[in-house]
């Protein structure tokens, strides 16, 4: 088996896979990882593709690495997460299995989040905003399309260097309404299951940094282990700032490619553009700018899991 995984990308709504064309390069070129990037049936342009699609498109990818005894990290970016925490199902290594035995297959041994969300079980991708959509994009039921309303440039590349911004908004697809709406009784909490990495983005104009930063309190809170990391760039780091989330997802790699020591389990970044967000007893600033927003995460995340034991409970009894 290969000592370096492969790294799965999953682009998000209305993106093709080149969105990652220049961090692939590097990693292949100068870091020597192979890379896999997944064409969405949902931004193919047919109006009837279905989040499941989209899954069963990331789970074959998936499939074909660890089959030939490859490990797998899968990186997400927005929607693109939903449908990468899904794909995760049934490929992580078995909690109680033995680390140090020899298996001709390989697992899913990370998840790395860019501006994306911690997916729950049973929830379509619209299910946490009530089906309404943001200012961003309307409905187009004409079309079966979500139709941009916000001035791309603005919304995903506003750091973009602009002799590069024309180009990237043409690439742009249709994104269908199906796999934004349903789809929500195959959806997984993947992030439970392997170790995860998440990259916020702090200028995002399309998933606020705020929320992010809720999203990492809620699902350290439920158990899970995340490494987070934040960029001062728009919704699309990879094109703004490759070389920083380059050194994030090598970071990553190299932490699920051996037994590290703790300093390097949180390594400090070389570059001076990432930051790691923490409260600091001496800088009030803190805890008002990642402080209180990781505390609320931990209580919506401990308030799920509330709700879960009471819902389990509640069956088990008047069942």
């Amino acid at each position: 088996m290969s000592d370096l995984p492969t790294l799965v990308f999953v682009p998000g709504a209305w993106h093709k896979p080149l969105c990652y064309s220049k961090i692939i390069k590097i990693l292949e070129e100068r870091h020597g990882v192979r890379c896999v990037a997944i064409t969405l049936p949902s931004t193919a342009g047919d109006p009837e593709a279905t989040f499941k699609d989209d899954l069963d498109t990331t789970r074959a990818a998936i499939s074909n690495e660890i089959t030939q005894g490859r490990n797998v990290i899968v990186i997400a970016h927005s929607y693109g997460g939903l449908v990468g925490n899904s794909a995760i199902k049934g490929f992580a290594r078995p909690k109680q299995a033995d680390p140090s035995e020899t298996s001709p297959s390989g697992y899913v041994v990370g998840l790395v989040l860019i501006a994306s969300g911690f997916t729950l079980n049973g929830l379509a991708f619209m299910d946490p905003f009530f089906g309404i959509p943001p200012p961003a994009w309307r409905v187009n039921k004409e079309t079966g399309f979500a139709d941009l309303v916000a001035d791309p440039r603005q919304f995903f590349y506003h750091d973009v260097p602009e002799d590069e911004v024309e180009y990237w908004v043409s690439q742009l697809t249709p994104h269908s309404l199906k796999s934004l709406f349903e789809g929500g009784e195959h959806t997984y909490a993947g992030w439970m299951d392997v170790p995860a990495w998440y990259i916020g983005t702090i200028e995002d104009q399309g998933l606020p940094v705020v929320a992010q930063r809720l999203n990492v309190g809620m699902a350290r809170s439920m158990g899970t282990t995340v490494e987070h990391r934040e960029l001062q760039t728009s919704h699309s780091p990879f094109l703004s700032q490759p070389e920083e989330v380059v050194e994030i997802l090598m970071d990553a790699v190299r932490s699920v490619s051996k037994k590290p020591t703790e300093s390097e389990q949180t390594p400090e970044p070389r570059s001076k553009r990432i930051m790691i967000p923490s409260s600091r007893f001496w800088k009030p600033l803190t805890w008002f700018k990642f402080g209180l927003p990781l505390l609320f995460g931990h209580l919506i995340g401990k308030g799920i899991l509330t709700f879960g034991w009471c819902r389990g409970l509640w069956r088990s009894v008047f069942r």
